[in-house]
């Protein structure tokens, strides 16, 4: 196992969006394969269709079963058998449910403990939803379906800024309503964890935007940032995380405040996408943060009027397949010291002794020469 490269699972995505390019161009550079083992979730014929639609140079291996991944091979791993037709460009139901099969395959795979990370092409929110799913997206669906009971933190980040969202897919009218201390707490301790843990900062700063314009203005423009948000970044700064704010959106991002802080966690997603968005370079990814699972996908969506045109930019997928990559590695450094810590220490000193473990002499005292 230590040898083995990391397992990269990749869900295809919509079938009729960019997904497949993405995923083609990103493996055609050969380093990519010296990196990891990439396990496509997919359909053959369909990925088949994309690459002769692209005219482009894409080989990959078909496999019935993750346990089969080759590594340096570009593998496709059959989660359906069914025809999909493929209409490049056009969102259709059954796109749609082509991209399920393929979430809910990685999904029993990864209980089964057969890939390390896992990196999803877009999907399209709407015509993915049907019985067997109701979610808002990916973050919501893998919160369920691997949370284990605990809460997913929608991360954004580039090389210049990680955006935090304390609610993601919500209607604009119920973003007040759920902007409430204990959820900004609790966004914002998994925030604190994660940089530690997934991006090994040791003292994040993290910065909590105000939920109205002008921070509010003193009450005059509403109460959320001296009732709700102040409090809750007072309350965070006492139990030891390193919380400022709350400051007003527009003002912060404009005078480049994000550069001072290692994250900045948002009351909404346009309050915090938009601006990630206009400054981002083309390379943002989307990171799930607060599971078990590690999961990344780029920061574009289906970009259906680009479909089979071959002209995507696969720099966003990229960096979504090098972020799961490094946050492995991270929480693998992050975690090994904690495990069993004494019974380490003792061992490295080549002495498992009772003695050793429970009759150390005490030091001597600085008066005690």
């Amino acid at each position: 196992m230590e040898n083995r490269k990391i397992r990269v699972a990749i869900t295809h995505g919509d079938t009729n969006g960019i997904g497949y390019e993405v995923i083609f161009k990103t493996f055609a550079d050969p380093a990519m394969l010296e990196l990891c083992t990439p396990i496509i979730y997919g359909s053959p014929k369909v990925a088949a269709y994309h690459r002769n639609a692209l005219g482009i140079q894409a080989n990959f291996t078909i496999i019935n079963s993750a346990e089969d991944a080759h590594q340096g091979k570009l593998n496709l791993l059959t989660t359906f058998e069914e025809e999909v037709k493929v209409e490049l460009g056009s969102p259709s139901k059954e796109a749609g449910m082509a991209s399920l099969k393929a979430l809910d395959r990685a999904m029993e795979d990864y209980k089964k403990g057969l890939f390390d990370v896992l990196v999803t092409a877009p999907i399209n929110k709407n015509n993915i939803q049907g019985d067997d799913f109701h979610f808002c997206g990916h973050t919501e669906y893998l919160e369920e379906k691997a949370g284990d009971g605990k809460q997913s933190l929608m991360i954004l980040l580039n090389d210049i800024m990680r955006v935090a969202l304390v609610t993601t897919h919500l209607q604009i009218k119920d973003v007040a309503q759920a902007i409430t201390k204990e959820n900004i707490i609790e966004k914002a301790k998994i925030f604190n964890g994660s940089l530690k843990r997934d991006f090994r900062i040791s003292n994040p700063r993290i910065a909590v935007l105000a939920l109205n314009p002008h921070a509010g203005d003193g009450g005059l423009l509403g109460t959320e940032e001296q009732e709700i948000i102040a409090p809750a970044v007072k309350e965070l700064s006492e139990e030891g995380v390193y919380a400022f704010g709350p400051y007003a959106a527009d003002g912060f991002f404009a005078s480049g405040g994000y550069e001072s802080f290692d994250g900045v966690l948002a009351m909404y997603h346009d309050q915090g996408l938009a601006p990630f968005k206009a400054l981002d370079r083309g390379e943002g990814v989307n990171f799930t943060a607060g599971l078990s699972i590690v999961r990344t996908s780029p920061d574009h969506g289906t970009a259906y009027e680009i479909a089979g045109k071959n002209v995507a930019d696969e720099s966003s997928f990229r960096e979504a397949v090098y972020l799961a990559l490094d946050v492995f590695r991270h929480r693998a450094e992050y975690d090994e010291p904690l495990a069993n810590p004494l019974p380490k220490l003792y061992h490295e000193k080549r002495d498992d002794s009772e003695k050793t473990r429970f009759n150390i002499p005490k030091a001597k005292s600085a008066n005690n020469n």
